[in-house]
């Protein structure tokens, strides 16, 4: 048994489902039910009655998570003494585009906190890329976007902030209409080959079935800079605030069923309770909410 598990349990109490308590602490469903009968089977006895459509905890489970509640916040607040000095390298791969959003925040707050943590970004800018340096061990944490299949349960995944899509287009732009944007301008493409530019191309062709991009790029600076200038109108996640207003542009809504990408912290599970992970993933959860 480990702590994760009792979180796991008391995630499930607060959210009232197993699938959202998964959401909350970062797990597949399948994972949250493995952790559940790991504890049933440590305490030896069931901690949900399943005897109806809807799992109701026992009284016992009840029992559980109070003395948890207290345990949990008390380690947590031995974990914190400013005695137990967080010191080293740490090795944090971040995507480029997180790079100059939430990262100088969350660095400022740990150079703060933990001034002995001397972090190193390495030279990588793709998902995919950072988590093969993750499972090979040659990175120990990092900053990306979480994939649509929810991601490895071998890996803790911690949501940061949701990123949505938005059309962005030239100020001058007369319409706000995306489609009549796309025909009067053509189509900047955030670069297809990550995955956040393909769910920015399926956006487009959702509206443009047959459009093609004049020009695809990588860097979310150059698209900006491109649109502001009326070389065409593009679909990406939404940048930050402070790039947006240094730029002319005109921001279009595309509707309530706008996508989003999951800007997550990942780590190996079996760095669950490596001292110098929790103060990065403390340093993100403290600017969850980016100012856009």
């Amino acid at each position: 048994m480990n702590l994760s598990a009792l979180n796991t349990l008391r995630a499930i109490l607060v959210h009232g489902n197993f699938t959202a308590a998964g959401v909350a602490v970062g797990c597949t469903p399948s994972a949250v039910s493995l952790q559940i009968k790991q504890l049933e089977q440590f305490f030896g006895q069931p901690l949900f009655d399943r005897s109806t459509r809807s799992v109701r905890p026992t009284p016992f489970a009840l029992e559980i998570a109070g003395a948890a509640t207290d345990f949990i916040a008390k380690v947590e607040s031995l974990r914190s003494r400013p005695s137990m000095t967080v010191e080293g390298l740490f090795r944090l791969g971040v995507i480029t585009s997180m790079q100059s959003d939430v990262l100088p925040v969350a660095l400022r707050t740990l150079r703060s906190r933990h001034p002995l943590l001397s972090v190193r970004i390495p030279p990588l800018n793709d998902s995919d890329e950072l988590l093969t340096e993750l499972r090979a061990g040659r990175i120990d944490a990092a900053l990306l976007v979480r994939p649509d299949n929810g991601g490895s349960t071998r890996m803790v995944w911690r949501e940061v902030y949701r990123q949505p899509y938005v059309m962005l287009a030239p100020a001058d732009a007369k319409s706000s209409d995306p489609r009549v944007l796309l025909r009067t301008y053509g189509w900047i493409a955030y670069d297809m080959s990550l995955a956040g530019g393909r769910t920015a191309a399926r956006q487009v062709r959702g509206l443009e079935p047959n459009i093609q991009s004049t020009m695809q790029l990588r860097s979310v600076d150059a698209i900006v800079s491109m649109v502001s200038e009326g070389m065409g109108v593009t679909v990406l996640p939404l940048p930050r605030r402070p790039m947006l207003q240094a730029y002319e542009l005109k921001e279009i809504g595309l509707g309530r069923t706008t996508p989003f990408r999951r800007i997550s912290l990942v780590w190996r599970r079996a760095d669950d309770d490596n001292r110098k992970v929790a103060a990065v993933a403390d340093a993100f959860n403290s600017h969850q909410s980016p100012q856009r």
